[in-house]
């Protein structure tokens, strides 16, 4: 349903560290840059999310989350480790959530701004 999302941030330059590791974590890439915003998607594509910089501060809107798919669980793992090393903190470390299905497996961080950021797989690995 979703053709793009896009968020804002207050440092492009911490961010984009944030986001450069989190989604290289899931094989995602940064398809463009300029001086105020960077889009992420699959490698020679379109981007499917971007970071902008705004100059206020963010106010994240309550229950807001984004959900990247993920391909395979252990880059569910790797995603959470690079975004606790890039100034994010933990929301939910990686594993089942049979809350939400039996093979639901995910990670759920806090972007350096205050976006909740989940990956997600569901089904066997």
């Amino acid at each position: 349903m979703l053709h793009h999302l896009s968020i804002g941030v207050t440092d492009l330059d911490r961010s984009a560290r944030f986001y450069d590791a989190i989604l290289s974590a899931l094989r995602y890439h940064r398809v463009w840059t300029d001086g105020t915003a960077v889009g992420y998607g699959i490698e020679n594509r379109d981007d499917k999310f971007a970071i902008k910089l705004r100059s206020a501060p963010i106010s994240v809107p309550d229950g807001f989350h984004v959900a990247f798919a993920a391909p395979d669980r252990s880059a569910v793992g790797a995603f959470h480790q690079a975004a606790l090393t890039q100034g994010g903190s933990d929301d939910g470390e990686p594993g089942f959530r049979p809350q939400y299905g039996p093979d639901y497996h995910a990670a759920y961080v806090i972007d350096p701004d205050g976006w909740h950021v989940e990956a997600v797989i569901i089904g066997p690995s």
